[in-house]
């Protein structure tokens, strides 16, 4: 039986990812890197900030690599003030009230933007729990954030559903055994699917979500976690 729904942070509460993307162009041109949204979807959307400076700027120190975060996430804080939840979210919120299921964050997102965004979106007395990467063994894509979730919940993998909008916090879900719906908000549906995303919706106003949602969770949830 469904007892919790988990959610990652962006792409899934919000759609930031054209912001963060925005914030790493103008970062990384001091460092004479021009990206484009290929090159970003293939290298930094949905990691965690310490391997994305390793892999992209190995010249810089551990100090300078955080450094450059830092100063990329106080960017972002200061061009995310107009963030809206995702279309639907709000209507899916109160549906797990209504329902008195557990809800939680998961996240490899810095704490700082994490507390940030759920305070612009007016969310942040809504989760039992947030998850956050440096609270565990590894970040995402490695299962760890989402097995920790769990354990904090106090649920079995098969009474969680998971929503993510990359690839690898889809892989992070469904390798914690969780039934798992892509959100495709910042990445192609397919590359979502080929993750292991059990479905893929633009958004949480979906007429099949809520198809499944309102079938009282008949389904097998194990089903496409295992495969």
């Amino acid at each position: 039986m469904l007892a919790a729904i988990l959610f990652d942070l962006d792409g899934t509460l919000a759609n930031t990812d054209p912001l963060h993307f925005q914030t790493w162009q103008e970062v990384l041109r001091a460092y004479d890197m021009d990206i484009d949204r290929a090159f970003y979807d293939a290298n930094i959307s949905g990691r965690l900030n310490p391997v994305i400076v390793r892999d992209l700027l190995p010249q810089l120190s551990q100090v300078e690599g955080e450094q450059l975060a830092s100063r990329k996430e106080a960017q972002f804080r200061e061009v995310a003030l107009g963030l809206s939840p995702l279309a639907g979210l709000l209507d899916l919120l109160r549906w797990i009230s209504d329902r008195k299921l557990k809800q939680a964050v998961v996240t490899n997102a810095p704490r700082e933007n994490v507390n940030f965004v759920l305070e612009v979106l007016k969310l942040t007395n809504t989760f039992d729990t947030v998850v956050f990467s440096e609270e565990v063994a590894a970040g995402k894509p490695d299962p760890a954030p989402y097995q920790f979730a769990l354990k904090q919940l106090g649920i079995s993998a098969e009474a969680a559903i998971a929503f993510e909008d990359s690839p690898s916090g889809i892989k992070s879900a469904v390798a914690a055994g969780i039934h798992t719906i892509g959100i495709a908000s910042t990445h192609n549906p397919n590359h979502l699917a080929d993750a292991g995303a059990a479905m893929v919706i633009p958004d949480f106003t979906a007429k099949e979500l809520w198809q499944l949602l309102d079938s009282g969770m008949a389904v097998d949830l194990t089903v496409s976690s295992d495969q």
